[in-house]
């Protein structure tokens, strides 16, 4: 997985949390994000939950000139079938989200990650205990 695909889904989850019909939120994180995403680019595992979201989304053949599968496909989907698109969107970014995380943590050869808070205070307790 490389960071591009993580992009790619954080942009398209963002797309979605914007106010707006639900319809037109999937429209833009469909053309300027999920369009862009090649199956590729993600963990084997994901890939087909990423493909099953793109054939959902362009299922429908185009009906009129101009069109395409996508218009044509957004146009049917029922509400039901939005959310549950949008649903799998937030998890396929939330998964490699995950995913990342725990790469970065894999990374630091094994040295435990604490959030700073936690370090400034127990340094604190160290020097109150030394006095």
């Amino acid at each position: 997985m490389n960071s591009s695909a993580w992009e790619k889904l954080q942009g398209a989850t963002l797309s979605l949390a914007r106010s707006g019909a639900l319809k037109d939120r999937i429209t833009e994180a469909y053309r300027n994000h999920l369009s862009m995403l090649d199956e590729t680019e993600l963990p084997k595992d994901l890939r087909d939950t990423f493909r099953t979201v793109s054939d959902s989304l362009t299922r429908e053949p185009p009906l009129v000139r101009g069109d395409d599968a996508f218009r044509a496909t957004i146009r049917k989907m029922s509400n039901g079938e939005a959310e549950q698109v949008a649903t799998s969107v937030v998890r396929l970014f939330g998964a490699v989200q995950q995913r990342a995380t725990s790469a970065s943590h894999r990374t630091h050869n094994g040295a435990q990650v604490v959030p700073l808070y936690i370090a400034e205070t127990r340094a604190a307790e160290s020097l109150a205990a030394e006095a």
